[in-house]
């Protein structure tokens, strides 16, 4: 059997029967919008609530992830077992909660999930209806999880390869958050010593929507330098945008690296050794 893409096209979105598949809005802090208005189908799943535990920022960063029970809990809810077409869209071209709960459901062993290309607005434009009806999930049996398959890094290990160099540090927020030049969200402006910084909006076109996975596969090749994946340690702020790079990658045909969830929100809270901008 063909390996399912994990991206989507809204063509072939439009094109699936809607009792196939299952249809999830994960737009951050977006539960008015999906009141008023979401891809018809869909179910609105939240970043908080649904995809982290969230607790102490200290231990874990701001999006940790859930415990086995609660995200089985999470997928009953929306009517997904491990047989069911799972495919996931939000307001940021896909590149925000949507890549996350892909990597979760990828990490749990569900192979039969999709992040949508373009997400909301994409689908829109290539006619996709819009509807203000609160959707009822599916009635499924429980969802049994016992591990994150997909390889994970933790503070540590992270705190050994800024030192060492042991593996290869890459940091997907912005330019200037990478520098130290803005924070918007964590107390702290800087960057873990030895990491690189490879933004995850490089992954897209100017019209929001993945590059090609040749081109992808040329690029994290080349910036890479054919890094072994298990060498390569990806975060972000709090463990959400880096499985867009995580997501670009499985796109290209590469092997997935390690996601340290905590990222910058754990770190800077620690006490760790940061780099800062200079004054």
């Amino acid at each position: 059997m063909q390996k399912l893409s994990p991206i989507i096209q809204p063509i072939e979105l439009i094109n699936l029967n809607s009792n196939d598949f299952v249809l999830i809005d994960a737009s951050a802090g977006s539960k008015t919008r999906y009141i008023e208005d979401h891809l018809a189908g869909a179910l609105y799943i939240d970043l908080n609530t649904d995809l982290a535990n969230i607790n102490d920022f200290a231990i874990g960063g701001r999006h940790p992830l859930p415990t086995f029970e609660q995200f089985a809990d999470g997928l009953k809810r929306f009517g997904i077992d491990k047989n069911t077409h799972v495919i996931i869209y939000d307001d940021k071209n896909s590149s925000n909660a949507a890549a996350r709960f892909w990597w979760m459901l990828r990490a749990i062993g569900h192979e039969k999930v999709q992040v949508l290309n373009g997400g909301f607005n994409a689908a829109i434009n290539a006619g996709f209806p819009t509807s203000s009806k609160v959707e009822e999930p599916k009635t499924v049996e429980n969802y049994k999880i016992t591990n994150w398959n997909l390889p994970l890094a933790y503070i540590n290990e992270v705190e050994i390869a800024s030192k060492t160099k042991n593996q290869t540090i890459v940091d997907v927020r912005d330019a200037n958050r990478f520098a130290g030049l803005t924070e918007p969200i964590d107390l702290i402006a800087g960057h873990i010593p030895n990491a690189i910084n490879i933004p995850f909006t490089e992954n897209l076109d100017k019209d929001g929507k993945f590059l090609t996975p040749t081109i992808l596969k040329e690029k994290y090749t080349k910036v890479l330098a054919d890094t072994k994946s298990e060498n390569i340690i990806v975060h972000c702020g709090s463990g959400v945008t880096a499985c867009h790079m995580l997501l670009a990658m499985d796109y290209a045909g590469l092997e997935i690296p390690k996601l340290y969830v905590g990222s910058w929100s754990e770190w800077s809270r620690n006490n760790k050794d940061m780099i800062l901008a200079e004054k």
